[in-house]
């Protein structure tokens, strides 16, 4: 009887185990779908792309020299920990006229990370504030065109988030102002996209060599 048990904890336990959190990843482990066909940036700037990307799209704005202490939170929290997956990107908005100051962001942030990834689309008014009711959220530009808020949008061009988040109920964007936003809950929801674009490609794979 005795050794019926060891057995049963050391050879059936483990796979009940790994069979539940198998299926918890399948079932549970995925972003919901906030609003479907965010536009294409690429008709603003052809040399970026949201399609068949991973993207964190934000909106920094006029006031770029405010705006540091975000990309820095960003680059430090999001960027460095995630930017060698394949097709992830950032993709950040910012009025024409701005370039020279986000050359000097680029700079500095590019002392601690390589800044490959990081992508800077310049626009005209009109055009951010287009593009950005497009994404359909609860958050506003301010009067400088800017947002502390980023966004996760997937490889088809949807925007995802939170619809049940315990604090804020449906979740669009995060801010990147908190730090506590970027460690508690942003880290985690990029560690599911980036999980469930995996978990897809390793089925097409396996489904390829049957």
């Amino acid at each position: 009887m005795k050794k019926t048990f060891v057995l049963v904890v050391l050879f059936v336990f483990p796979v009940v185990i790994y069979l539940f959190f198998a299926s918890g990843v399948n079932n549970f482990g995925r972003l919901p779908i906030l609003t479907e066909n965010v536009p294409e940036i690429s008709a603003i700037d052809s040399s970026v792309s949201l399609q068949d990307k991973i993207t964190v799209l934000g909106f920094l704005g006029d006031d770029t020299s405010n705006k540091k202490g975000i990309a820095f939170n960003l680059n430090q929290k999001i960027y460095k920990r995630f930017y060698k997956f394949n097709d992830f990107q950032f993709v950040m908005m910012v009025p024409l006229g701005k370039e020279k100051e986000v050359a000097a962001i680029k700079k500095e942030l590019g002392k601690l990370v390589d800044m490959q990834k990081w992508n800077f689309v310049f626009a005209e008014e009109n055009k951010i504030r287009d593009f950005f009711k497009e994404l359909k959220t609860d958050n506003e530009l301010d009067e400088h065109l800017g947002v502390p808020y980023v966004f996760i949008i997937d490889k088809d061009r949807s925007l995802r988030g939170r619809k049940n988040d315990e604090d804020e109920g449906t979740k669009y964007g995060f801010d990147a102002s908190s730090v506590a936003d970027l460690n508690n809950k942003m880290v985690d929801d990029v560690k599911i996209i980036l999980a469930e674009y995996r978990l897809a490609l390793k089925n097409n794979n396996a489904d390829r060599k049957k």
